[in-house]
């Protein structure tokens, strides 16, 4: 047995030597404590184990039945994005010193990494227009709920505003977070494609913590963020922003529109799809709430012979100060997402984000300007960034099912998670091309009315 499976480190004997080291008789007996009404009984329905090779051809057929962006176009976005990475980024990260990397606590060996945060701190402050950024949190869908959280905790208040724009499982997340300090969560309801600033001004009062909106929202669409903080202001609840990073090289920074706290995920820039995971969510404050960031904040000094270097500068989590004291119990850092995100801006540098950011616009622009030639209605009222609505005559997933026969993964159902039956979601990134839109609407077409 060692010598077919020399890394399994239980055989017999090493089983053996344990059980006399713990003077007992058998495996049993460890479990004695458990009643055996609840211990399994019998073995695991699992297969038999099978020789590497054998395995790996059957892992990779299985593989084979996903259809993924790499073979197919796909119009699918929803928190998610087909973005292009600059070759560089896995270069990159794919180095030990980076790949293997944890937190930096000792900053003498830790420069490079402690670096790579300062650095992606510094770009997302230059994005959003905040203050200060942490070095990134879990996703974008973790990092509103923690927002949330450090308003709740500053205000003293006991309720939150959450647009139904933002991302169904931002919201979802939310709810569940808010159990913990035991706040409640409203929902705003929407006027149209956007948040309803009437229903907005009836629910806010002197309760309410923080008001919070997506940009661009669920929809693609571009809330009026200067308006609702003029509400938000009107009973001093804090006004939090999540926001898709690429999107921010074309439209004004949150920071710039009165924005107390903005958060959002990383993926847009530098991070593959991997069908839904790992992301890195970024945490970026006014000075004000500098000292109740979750998580950690790299700092920039000198050592004491004048040399630049870096250090862990704040940590507000339950790890490091006093448990009832912590902002957070966030207990990592997506430091290797941090720095995918890092190296693409880099290497895109500020004109190229800009230019994808416009990509995007135009080609979404384009797609739903020939949409609406063909007939089907564009359901956007205000300007959109990447995504838009079509309504459409048969059920989405009818619709999804001819599209991905004829090679193209389609939009996302609104019907899921809105309840808007015959409404497709659509992303067009600028790794779409004109020949790929035409393709989509072309079957699109022919799907509806066939």
């Amino acid at each position: 047995m060692t010598a077919t499976y020399r890394y399994l480190p239980d055989t017999k004997q090493d089983q053996e030597e344990m059980l006399a080291f713990l003077d007992i008789s058998s495996v049993d007996e460890l479990f004695e404590d458990i009643p055996p009404e609840i211990r399994l009984k019998g073995e695991l329905n699992i297969p038999d184990a099978i020789p590497e090779p054998q395995l790996m051809k059957k892992m990779h057929k299985l593989a084979s039945q996903n259809k993924n962006a790499n073979e197919y176009p796909i119009f699918l976005g929803a928190g998610t994005y087909d973005h292009y990475i600059p070759s560089v980024v896995n270069h990159m990260i794919s180095r030990s010193e980076f790949y293997t990397a944890y937190t930096p606590y000792q900053p003498e060996i830790s420069q490079g990494e402690l670096q790579a945060i300062f650095e992606f701190q510094t770009m997302v402050c230059e994005l959003t227009g905040m203050d200060v950024a942490n070095s990134s949190m879990y996703d974008g869908f973790t990092s509103l709920a923690e927002a949330a959280s450090l308003a709740v905790a500053s205000t003293r208040r006991s309720k939150v505003l959450v647009s139904k724009a933002v991302h169904p499982e931002s919201r979802a997340i939310l709810n569940t977070v808010a159990g913990g300090p035991g706040y409640t969560v409203e929902e705003i309801n929407l006027a149209g494609d956007c948040t309803d600033l009437e229903s907005l001004q009836a629910q806010i009062d002197k309760d309410t913590a923080a008001v919070i909106v997506q940009y661009p929202n669920f929809f693609g669409s571009i809330e009026d963020l200067a308006e609702i903080k003029n509400i938000a202001d009107t009973t001093g609840a804090l006004f939090i922003v999540s926001a898709n990073p690429l999107s921010l090289a074309q439209l004004q920074a949150p920071g710039k529109l009165g924005a107390d706290i903005v958060v959002g995920d990383m993926q847009p820039l530098g991070i593959p799809m991997s069908f839904g995971g790992p992301h890195c969510g970024y945490f970026a404050v006014t000075k004000k709430f500098m000292r109740k960031v979750p998580g950690r904040i790299v700092g920039q000094t000198a050592d004491e012979q004048g040399k630049r270097g870096f250090v862990l500068t704040l940590q507000a989590r339950e790890q490091h100060i006093r448990r009832d004291k912590a902002s957070s119990n966030i207990c990592s850092n997506q430091a290797l997402n941090a720095l995918a995100s890092s190296i693409c801006m880099t290497a895109l540098g500020k004109q190229g984000i800009r230019d994808m950011a416009q990509l995007n616009i135009e080609k979404a622009d384009y797609m739903a300007k020939r949409l609406q030639e063909k007939g089907f209605v564009v359901a956007n009222e205000a300007p959109f960034f990447n995504e838009f609505v079509v309504d459409l005559p048969r059920p989405v997933k009818e619709v999804n099912t001819k599209l991905l026969e004829q090679g193209i993964i389609g939009g996302f159902d609104l019907g899921n998670d809105y309840g808007f039956d015959h409404q497709m979601l659509i992303a067009v990134t600028e790794q779409r091309t004109k020949e790929e839109i035409d393709q989509f609407i072309n079957v699109l077409e022919a799907s509806v009315n066939g």
